[in-house]
């Protein structure tokens, strides 16, 4: 059993995310057998937490060993992990800060699996914040979509723009008042029915944009549930976006200089699914 003291208002799923990432790999099963209970009581829904609330998860050992990441470099400056699909980022800074001290510096959607770099130290922090403001970290991200794309690669741009009320992103045309831009890089690494792998290089930043922009040119990503093709998914039972951060490399200054001119790679590659 795991016992944690939610400190803001929230739902028990985003708090379950940030406090308990094995607990958010299981979390509808642990509601299902009503194996959570807020404040003593049993609940069987995502129920509204008030700050001081007492949450309850009655886990299995099984449950609370499922890892939440693998280490692929660390030094006394940075940790890079590889992330499990299903993982919150803030969910994993948590558990990282269980250990020492460790900042973060970018994030990865929950169910987008593989790269992800922390700081561990202020100072570190500083100068990645930096970086990769100025595009001066280059990552790499491949995907499994559906096979729409006219050109076998290409550099899109388009204007995405936040609905925080439902927490997804709009893609346009064109700018709108509230838009940001958005340039993304693709290029078709195989095709095999009507899936393809798909190899993505962000020029610039911003939530959901691989999704929401591969989506809005009619190839989304497998398995996402807020802007793919539900019959795909349906069709080859992909219930999480199939989508990793495979590769990261740094063009740094001052002290973390000692990085440029390496690249780390995820261990984590989306399989192509087996036509029915």
């Amino acid at each position: 059993m795991k016992i944690f003291t939610a400190d803001k208002k929230t739902n028990l799923k985003d708090f379950t995310d940030c406090v308990f990432p094995q607990g958010g790999f299981c979390l509808a099963r642990l509601l299902k057998n009503r194996d959570v209970k807020v404040n003593g009581v049993r609940v069987s829904g995502n129920v509204a937490l008030n700050c001081g609330d007492e949450v309850a998860y009655y886990t299995t050992l099984k449950q609370e060993s499922l890892p939440s990441h693998k280490s692929v470099y660390e030094d006394e400056n940075i940790f890079i992990a590889d992330k499990f699909s299903g993982v919150n980022t803030e969910g994993l800074l948590s558990e990282l800060c269980g250990k020492g001290e460790f900042f973060a510096v970018h994030r990865l959607d929950r169910n987008t699996q593989g790269l992800i770099v922390f700081a561990k130290n202020k100072d570190a922090q500083d100068n990645l914040l930096e970086a990769f403001k100025t595009r001066r970290v280059g990552k790499t991200y491949i995907a499994l979509c559906k096979n729409c794309f006219k050109e076998q690669s290409g550099t899109l741009t388009a204007y995405l723009k936040k609905d925080e009320k439902n927490s997804t992103v709009k893609i346009y045309g064109r700018q709108v008042e509230g838009g940001l831009k958005i340039i993304t890089e693709y290029s078709v690494a195989e095709v095999r029915g009507d899936v393809a792998l798909v190899s993505v290089a962000l020029h610039t930043g911003r939530t959901h944009q691989i999704r929401a922009h591969l989506a809005y040119i009619g190839c989304p990503v497998l398995g996402d549930e807020k802007y793919g093709d539900f019959a795909l998914n349906k069709k080859y039972g992909a219930t999480r976006q199939i989508l990793v951060s495979k590769s990261i490399a740094f063009q740094l200054d001052g002290e973390l200089a000692y990085l440029n001119g390496k690249t780390f790679t995820s261990n984590f590659f989306p399989a192509l699914p087996q036509k029915n």
